[in-house]
């Protein structure tokens, strides 16, 4: 089993001109790259025997709206060999599409569509792109921070059409009065009624 620090010198050394800047943290290599990169720096990572990080864990994003590359890329791999995982990031933009990773990791196909349901980031070659986690005709990502707390729409069971039914989401003012009693002493209004 090789230490981190060995992993991180094989792969500074062979990945100089891909990668921008490395460092370990709790006893994990984090490294950054450009996303023009990404396809070459998994595949060196999945095929290098010395290496060997042949499991993709996760890949997910970080939304930072401020930014001018809106979106932190986050895949984790991890190496069985050497029981080492490693965090390779990339920043894009909102409407940058990126290379898709699934000819190197069949697995990557849910986490990729995972990400583009949630934060609308599209993977170019990906062979089924579409929302997972939503349902049909569902508006906007969630995930996304200018993503509004209570959603859009709402959903419920309207009983004259006997269906469930979709509506714009309306906060009205009745269902935000409380009245803060215990809820082992039981409300006011019950209290009266066990009176009578």
């Amino acid at each position: 089993m090789k230490k981190i620090e060995d992993l991180e010198k094989i792969i500074n050394s062979e990945l100089t001109t891909k990668i921008n800047n490395s460092k370990i943290n709790h006893e994990h290599l984090y490294i950054n790259i450009d996303e023009n990169d990404l396809k070459d720096v998994i595949f060196f990572l999945k095929t290098n025997t010395e290496i060997n990080f042949k499991q993709l864990i996760e890949i997910t994003a970080v939304d930072y709206p401020a930014k001018e590359k809106r979106f932190k890329l986050v895949y984790l791999l991890l190496s069985h060999e050497n029981n080492k995982r490693i965090l390779i990031d990339c920043f894009i933009k909102e409407n940058d599409i990126v290379s898709s990773i699934t000819d190197i990791f069949p697995s990557a196909n849910w986490m990729e569509r995972e990400v583009f349901d949630m934060y609308g980031i599209e993977f170019k070659g990906h062979p089924d792109l579409r929302r997972i986690l939503t349902d049909y005709g569902f508006e906007g990502h969630p995930l996304r921070k200018d993503f509004p707390l209570t959603g859009h729409h709402e959903v419920r069971f309207d009983e004259t059409v006997k269906k469930v039914v979709q509506e714009p989401v309306k906060l009205e003012q009745n269902y935000r009065n409380f009245d803060y009693e215990s809820p082992w002493e039981g409300t006011k209004y019950i209290k009266d009624q066990t009176k009578e």
